[in-house]
């Protein structure tokens, strides 16, 4: 059953018109989401977050899902009123367009979870393989406490009983490029989020 604790931001998408068409290998993508909607999902995400970690004693880590969600926790970092350490991780379960429902790791985290607080973020959630087996890994190494920040999130598709602590916007279930996103490798540096068409 699917438990959200905070949600942010549901965009406009008849706004959203195809004024731009961008071409990566064989597959054509237009405009879905503007920067500036997306800028205001990540400003309501780091308030829910400052306002859960402002008396923060200790120093929680926000843990990177590499590659898609460097642009947003890059964004969210500048954005957060708290002390915290950042650390990587890079898993991957899509080859293409499509999930092979195999989680890889293919770079481990990159320091020392044991008994720290975590916020993992990732740039979206799905089918939630990826989010999950991070989250099981992450507490079979220690972490006293795991949250779940995903930029974007596809309810049509994620039906996992892990909460997703921090949502940005939800989305239909298209494939996307864009904002850190892509379609194998290509697509990542665009500053909106484009659909396949």
């Amino acid at each position: 059953m699917l438990k959200i604790i905070y949600r942010i931001f549901v965009p406009d998408f008849s706004k959203s018109a195809m004024e731009k068409v961008i071409t990566l290998k064989d597959k054509s993508f237009g405009i879905y989401i503007h920067n500036e909607e997306i800028e205001r999902a990540i400003d309501g995400v780091a308030a829910a977050i400052n306002a859960d970690y402002k008396d923060s004693e200790d120093v929680p880590i926000v843990l990177c899902v590499l590659n898609g969600a460097l642009i947003f926790t890059a964004e969210l970092l500048k954005r957060l009123e708290f002390n915290c350490e950042l650390m990587s991780v890079k898993l991957s379960s899509y080859q293409g367009t499509a999930s092979t429902g195999t989680v890889l790791n293919v770079l481990g985290i990159t320091g020392d979870v044991r008994g720290r607080r975590v916020i993992i973020t990732e740039d979206i959630v799905d089918t939630g393989n990826t989010i999950v087996a991070l989250k099981e890994m992450l507490l079979d190494k220690g972490a006293g406490d795991v949250r779940i920040c995903t930029m974007l999130l596809k309810p049509d598709v994620y039906k996992k009983s892990v909460k997703l602590d921090y949502v940005g916007m939800e989305i239909s279930n298209e494939f996307i490029v864009g904002f850190g996103l892509d379609y194998d490798e290509l697509g990542r540096n665009y500053k909106d989020i484009y659909k396949i068409i």
